[in-house]
């Protein structure tokens, strides 16, 4: 038989020694929140760049928006970016002196009309191309193919400011599509990086 008058001195001493515990805490606090430092000092050590992580197509390069210009503090143009905006490139061809070459893309299978104001690249990627590509400005191979056409690839295309391509793999006929404008009817390998 069950004694009723142990139940309820052990059942007191439970509830006693909760008791003293709750009275005492845990002694647990919550460690402060030091993410931000964190991901600040790891910031620190690696060095500042302009350029975008290789393989990002889905931000196309972080460059400005269209048509963005660079302003100071109080919303006047920074040096330089007054003339940067009055310049043109290959680009902006007055509507009336358009021309269109006949450009076949050898691992797509088609030849198509690219007019001489828009990219290699944007041509492709019109036609719903995945063309690659990674900073669209000149300053990578991503985007590079190479012109079989025989000769300088600048017998065929315009480059508006490409940085990465010397003067021999010109002569082999390598261009950056994502800054090459169309001078002349060409067959072009893309995916061709020297």
């Amino acid at each position: 038989m069950v004694d009723p008058v142990a139940i309820g001195f052990g059942a007191g001493l439970v509830l006693v020694f909760v008791a003293l515990h709750a009275a005492r805490g845990t002694g647990w606090e919550a460690t402060a929140d030091i993410s931000e430092e964190v991901i600040e000092r790891r910031a620190s050590t690696v060095e500042e760049t302009e350029f975008p992580e290789p393989g990002s197509r889905a931000i196309g390069g972080g460059s400005a928006p269209a048509g963005a210009v660079a302003t100071g503090e109080e919303g006047e143009l920074e040096e330089g970016a007054a003339a940067e905006e009055s310049s043109s490139g290959p680009g902006d061809i007055p509507e009336d002196e358009i021309e269109h070459f006949e450009v076949e893309f050898t691992k797509e299978g088609d030849t198509i009309e690219v007019a001489n104001n828009e990219t290699v690249l944007e041509a492709g990627e019109d036609e719903g191309w995945d063309m690659p590509y990674a900073c669209r400005e000149g300053q990578c191979v991503s985007c590079a193919g190479q012109i079989t056409s025989g000769g300088n690839a600048e017998d065929y295309v315009e480059h508006d400011n490409q940085q990465m391509l010397d003067d021999a793999e010109l002569d082999e006929g390598y261009t950056l599509t994502c800054v090459a404008y169309p001078r002349a009817d060409f067959t072009i390998e893309t995916g061709e990086a020297p």
